[in-house]
C-alpha cells in the first residue's frame, strides 16, 4: 500500500509540474531575447539638422523590436537580427545634447498557463547631438 502512495504522489507531482502548476510566473524570461547594441551611423549629429535614418547594428534584435531614442519609441523598420533602421525627426535632435539609445524587443503575452516573454531592453548607447 506504502508503495502505492509514492507512486500515486509521484504521478500528481508530474502532472502538477506538466500543467505549468510549478511555475512561479506568467511570463517566462526568454534567454538569448536580451537584445545589444554594437554601433550607431552616424554617432553624432550636429544640433539642428534635418531628419535622418539612424542604423542599429547589434544582435538579437527581434522582428518586432523598437528604437528608443532619449526615451521615446521611434518608428523602426526591421531589417534583420543584427540590424534596425530608425526614423529621427529633426526635434530630436535641435539642441545639443547627448542622448541614449536603446533598443526594445517587445514581450509576448502567455496563455492562462505561461508560455510568454518578457520585454527585453538593451544597455543604453550614447549618441551625441553636437
Amino acid at each position: 500500500m506504502k508503495t502505492l502512495q509514492i507512486l500515486f504522489l509521484s504521478g500528481l507531482a508530474v502532472f502538477a509540474l506538466a500543467c505549468g502548476y510549478g511555475s512561479h510566473s506568467y511570463m517566462n524570461p526568454s534567454p538569448g531575447n536580451v537584445p545589444a547594441i554594437a554601433q550607431l551611423s552616424p554617432p553624432m549629429m550636429k544640433a539642428g539638422s534635418p531628419a535622418f535614418s539612424l542604423t542599429v547594428n547589434g544582435s538579437a534584435f527581434s522582428g518586432t523590436a523598437k528604437v528608443n531614442f532619449g526615451g521615446a519609441v521611434m518608428t523602426t523598420t526591421y531589417i534583420s537580427g543584427n540590424q534596425l533602421m530608425a526614423s529621427i525627426p529633426a526635434s530630436a535632435i535641435a539642441t545639443a545634447a547627448t542622448v541614449q539609445v536603446t533598443v526594445t524587443n517587445p514581450g509576448t503575452p502567455g496563455g492562462p498557463y505561461g508560455g510568454g516573454t518578457q520585454s527585453e531592453t538593451s544597455a543604453p548607447m550614447n549618441f551625441t547631438v553636437q
